[in-house]
């Protein structure tokens, strides 16, 4: 099966979720990526792992996450790669790299844009856009703003990125562009949907409480936090982080979403729709499934123990479908409650850089 046509199964998929479909297409990537990608092919030769004997997706091998900073982890020819995301950091700090095509890409912005849509604005077509980081063409490798030019594309009626890049790779919040673009759009009535990482949005508000600054948007606005600080600020727990944005934005608590993605992985998870009220259980799209591993056994753990969690991400046509992260979460029904990063170690490409050489 060529790239193509794998990438337009998986859209198709994408369109319309058959849970009864999720094994059959998850092994054809699985065999397109086990004879496109030779280093993930040696890794799944030592663990006994072809295609021709796999039952289920869930005997799929998975790759840590940290594999992406020491290997090409891709399925795509060289030729076809015409963009490569990084994981955030600094341009001291080794960053994953995860690689795309024309028509990987078609399969990321379907998988982004059903996601965002039905979590992010399902009760509205249009908003306008607040975003705290910078344009695209300023920080051309970074998956987070490629989402946000992607989603703006589709869904902005006005937009406003208001961060600027720093000597270090990293970017700052701009705050007197904030201060001006919060003016503009309160004399908008449309909702305002503010973006921007955990470590963005502790600094607009301890920005705004130090000038005694409280912002308003027009009814309807909320905030979308994408977590991460990545030693860019004072960490925050969860809670307080959005006490915080709730008292200097104005925006209630149920109007905050949250949401995890990694560069490794085309397809994101969220804890709630706006409005919604309780516990945040984060929850991916139907084309990939979560799943929460002990450390120690390697098998899946029960209800309310924790463990690392591992992804099977079906939008993940150009390099692995099986990720395995170093977050520790706790699985809660059909969704899973995020606990942070687990302090171990990092295995620079797991066994992978053995089979690379």
């Amino acid at each position: 099966m060529t790239l193509e046509e794998i990438c337009s199964r998986t859209e198709a998929f994408i369109a319309e979720p058959d849970a009864s479909a999720f094994d059959e297409l998850a092994r054809e990537i699985f065999g397109f990526q086990f004879e496109h990608n030779e280093p993930y092919r040696r890794f799944c030769e030592s663990r006994s792992v072809v295609p021709a004997r796999l039952k289920s997706w869930q005997e799929i091998p998975a790759v840590i996450s940290s594999a992406f900073k020491d290997l090409e982890v891709s399925a795509l020819p060289p030729a076809s790669r015409t963009n490569v995301f990084h994981s955030s950091g600094t341009v001291y700090q080794r960053p994953s790299r995860h690689f795309h095509s024309r028509e990987t890409l078609r399969v990321y912005e379907r998988s982004l844009l059903r996601g965002f849509k039905a979590n992010v604005l399902p009760d509205r077509a249009r908003a306008n856009f607040l975003i705290l980081t910078p344009r695209s063409e300023d920080a051309p490798n970074s998956s987070l703003v490629y989402m946000f030019e992607t989603v703006t594309r589709s869904f902005a009626d006005t937009k406003e990125f208001c961060a600027k890049v720093n000597a270090d790779g990293g970017w700052s919040v701009a705050f007197e562009e904030v201060l001006a673009a919060t003016q503009n759009l309160a004399a908008n009535e449309s909702a305002v949907v503010i973006c921007g990482t955990a470590f963005s949005f502790v600094h607009l508000c301890d920005f705004l409480a130090q000038q005694g600054e409280v912002l308003s948007f027009p009814a309807g606005s909320r905030v979308f936090e994408t977590g991460g600080y990545k030693g860019r600020s004072r960490t925050v727990g969860k809670a307080e982080l959005h006490r915080m944005i709730s008292r200097r934005l104005s925006i209630p608590e149920s109007h905050i979403v949250s949401e995890y993605g990694m560069s490794e992985l085309s397809s994101q998870a969220y804890d709630r729709k706006p409005g919604e009220s309780g516990e945040r259980i984060y929850h991916f799209s139907p084309w990939a499934r979560a799943a929460v591993l002990s450390p120690e056994t390697g098998e899946v753990v029960s209800e309310g123990e924790s463990g690392l969690l591992r992804i099977v991400d079906l939008a993940n046509v150009g390099s692995v479908l099986a990720v395995q992260t170093e977050d520790l979460a706790r699985p809660r029904g059909t969704g899973f409650e995020l606990l942070g990063r687990a302090e171990i170690a990092e295995a620079r490409g797991c066994s992978l850089m053995e089979l690379s050489s």
